[in-house]
């Protein structure tokens, strides 16, 4: 799995840190430093999630380009 520079990217332009966004969705920085280094698949509802507290959509940050094809 890549790492997720759309998921870094767009936490980085709300201002927040790992561990300001992991409280936002409930999970432990550890959780969302993986998720951005591509070393783990979050669940559904942890995309979901994360996309809301983002203000993102799923294909913004985790949909592959290439699937897309």
């Amino acid at each position: 799995m890549a790492k997720n520079l759309r998921l870094k990217a767009a936490r980085a332009a709300l201002d927040l840190s790992q561990d300001a966004l992991a409280k936002k969705v409930g999970v432990a920085r550890q959780t969302i430093n993986a998720v951005e280094n591509g070393d783990y698949n979050p669940t559904i509802n942890l995309c979901v999630a994360i996309c809301r507290a983002l203000g993102k959509t799923l294909d913004d940050l985790f949909w592959d380009e290439e699937e897309k094809k």
